[in-house]
């Protein structure tokens, strides 16, 4: 079983950083690619970025050049640093990992076999 725990949400000012950790356990692998997504209410769960096990990682065009996916292998952990924040980034944030290796990063949350309890995000104006 595997088990996926976000960290690190809070409550910031427009402009602002946080930084998200997800910390997993269990029977996951550090090749495969993980994967953060959001959801604000009353809104669709999106896609926010995910990243290979070789450290390459895609943006949403949202929060392209404001947040970074970072993973630590040793450590099976990985990290959302958000710069820059806006009131529209307020949402839950969940990472979230597949059941099998694959090649690219998916965007499809029907991908991700394995989320999070999530963490809430407030960013304030």
């Amino acid at each position: 079983q595997v088990q996926l725990v976000e960290s690190g949400g809070g409550l910031v000012q427009a402009g602002g950083s946080l930084t998200l950790s997800c910390a997993a356990s269990g029977r996951i692998f550090s090749t495969y690619a993980m994967g953060w997504f959001r959801q604000a209410p009353g809104k669709e769960r999106e896609f926010v970025g995910g990243i290979r096990w070789s450290a390459g990682a895609v943006y949403a065009d949202s929060v392209k050049g404001r947040f970074t996916i970072s993973r630590d292998n040793t450590k099976n952990t990985v990290y959302l640093q958000m710069n820059s924040l806006k009131p529209e980034d307020t949402a839950v944030y969940y990472c979230a990992a597949p059941d099998r290796y694959y090649s690219i990063i998916l965007v499809s949350q029907e991908a991700y076999a394995y989320w999070g309890q999530g963490t809430q995000v407030t960013v304030s104006s």
